[in-house]
């Protein structure tokens, strides 16, 4: 398992959902990978997921690529805690 770094600068966090799982990946505005984290699709999970978020500085949003409804439950979390949640969307061409 990777180590996980803290950034002097602002964390984005990024968010693949899936049915069983959500996967995300928080980066730095650099660009630098910080560290990744897999969390069951429940509010325990969504729970975890917030001070794991903050324990790699100031994040500034989370970009939930949202497959179908599986986003719908950590949307909701997130937003009710504060924070700027945006949807992604993948484009295939």
């Amino acid at each position: 398992m990777r180590a996980s770094l803290k950034t002097t600068h602002p964390a984005i966090i990024g968010i693949d959902t899936h049915k069983a799982t959500h996967v995300a990946v928080a980066i730095d505005t650099q660009g630098t990978r910080l560290a990744a984290l897999s969390i069951p699709t429940n509010p325990k999970g969504y729970l975890e997921l917030e001070p794991w978020a903050q324990s790699h500085g100031q994040v500034l949003a989370f970009g939930i690529e949202g497959t179908g409804s599986y986003s719908a439950g950590l949307s909701r979390s997130l937003l009710a805690q504060g924070h700027n949640v945006i949807e992604v969307t993948t484009k295939w061409s």
